[in-house]
């Protein structure tokens, strides 16, 4: 048996110290938890571990562990197994249960969050989602946002899609990437943005239906990839926009398309007329302007003035996209401050907010001078759903705003419809004002 000094609560004058003392210590423990040294070992050379602890401390700050113990069918052994979890993770859960502190690594956090929500430490749990956003990149994506979909933890599943989408080619190459479910690599290829050439898209597919064959046990042929995969998949990987010669020496070697769907790729690439439309889709994954306004006019005798003045416009859309900002007009070379909501214009609850300091820059496409104003995290807009934007913008007066406003714009099959808003104190209403493009991508 351990040996302890007898004076040892005397040297530590406050509570905290005292439990402290007790962590992961034999003194006065009650319960012994046994948990493998690893999960990553074999279920045939597992080797266990085991952690002292104390009821009462596991109890006052976890509701499960108090009915676990002292409910009223309430444990009684002094073991417990846990399987599900290694021994450095549900280290950091008693670590923060008797510290009020946690050692997170790349490593340990996945587990550690898995812990505090099926123990129920929301406080914990809070941290590792704190840790999992400051840490999130390229190279572990894949690993967080199967957990961020587990949990239902929105925005940092929404933080995860926006790496995806920014670091596509890294985040692909990645070893996690392979070990996702298959309705992961379905919501990738289905993105309308990702920074990456489509036949390195193909190739990252096929690496996980191999793999996915691998743990099987089965032979990669093209019927049995393909099924791996899905049509789902397979339809929404856009082959039309990889180039003739990638597609010969890349995508026909792994055998996943149809002999029917190679000769209507070869007709494409060739501008020969097929019988039907090509069964894949083929525009670009980039970001689309949704543009509502017939004439952009440039008037110096009638300025738009800034001066902490509302700009409000409703829209509604016939299909699920992501909205990802709003251009705004400006005067040439200068700075404007904005304010930019979006609300759901039925319950008023806001949706987004951005605001900063905006430089006035040309418009690629058109004469005026303008800014984009996007938000940290796009907002998904729903199906014939009402929603309100609204933009409280100071500085310079403007000398460009827009005429002849579309009541319904078709951008991208998608429909953007516009109405009137009475938050708009400015110039802006559906026929004219504020707010040339809408930028979203489709989902």
């Amino acid at each position: 048996m351990a040996t302890f000094d007898d004076n040892w609560q005397s040297k530590r004058p406050t509570i905290s110290e005292r439990i402290k003392f007790i962590f992961k210590n034999e003194l006065l423990s009650d319960v012994k938890f046994v948990v493998p040294a690893s999960l990553n070992e074999s279920e045939s050379r597992k080797s266990q571990k085991s952690i002292p602890a104390h009821k009462f401390v596991l109890a006052i700050s976890s509701p499960v562990f108090f009915a676990m113990f002292y409910g009223e069918m309430a444990e009684t052994a002094g073991t417990v197994q846990l399987p599900d979890c290694d021994y450095e993770s549900l280290l950091e859960l008693f670590r923060y249960l008797y510290c009020d502190d946690v050692k997170l690594s790349g490593s340990n956090v996945m587990q550690v969050l898995y812990l505090a929500k099926k123990y129920m430490v929301l406080s914990l749990a809070d941290k590792c989602t704190e840790y999992l956003r400051k840490h999130l990149e390229a190279s572990n994506v894949f690993s967080v946002l199967p957990q961020a979909q587990k949990f239902e933890d929105k925005d940092l599943e929404s933080r995860c899609w926006e790496v995806i989408e920014s670091h596509t080619e890294e985040a692909l190459t990645s070893d996690e990437f392979l070990t996702v479910e298959r309705s992961v690599v379905e919501s990738v290829v289905k993105r309308g943005i990702l920074k990456v050439k489509e036949v390195d898209l193909f190739k990252a597919v096929d690496r996980w239906a191999t793999k996915e064959l691998e743990r099987q046990g089965k032979t990669p042929v093209r019927k049995i990839k393909r099924k791996i995969l899905g049509e789902e998949i397979v339809k929404a990987i856009r082959f039309s926009l990889i180039p003739e010669k990638e597609f010969a020496s890349v995508v026909l070697d792994c055998d996943i398309l149809s002999e029917t769907e190679i000769c209507d790729m070869i007709k494409h690439y060739n501008d020969v007329d097929l019988k039907s439309p090509l069964a894949f889709v083929h525009s670009p994954r980039t970001l689309h302007r949704c543009c509502r306004f017939a004439k952009i006019t440039n008037k110096d005798h009638i300025l738009c003035g800034y001066y902490d003045r509302t700009d409000a416009l409703k829209l509604t859309v016939n299909k699920p996209v992501r909205l990802h900002g709003v251009q705004h007009f400006s005067s040439a070379v200068e700075n404007f401050i904005v304010s930019l909501e979006v609300k759901d214009a039925i319950t008023g609850f806001s949706l987004a907010q951005k605001s900063g300091s905006y430089f006035s820059v040309k418009d690629d496409t058109h004469t005026f001078y303008g800014f984009d104003v996007k938000f940290d995290n796009p907002v998904c807009l729903e199906i014939n759903r009402t929603y309100e934007i609204i933009s409280n913008i100071e500085g310079p007066e403007s000398l460009w705003f827009g005429e002849g406003g579309e009541k319904s714009v078709d951008s991208q099959e998608i429909l953007f419809s516009f109405s009137n808003s009475a938050a708009s104190g400015g110039e802006t209403n559906l026929s004219s004002g504020q707010f040339p493009s809408f930028l979203f991508s489709t989902m």
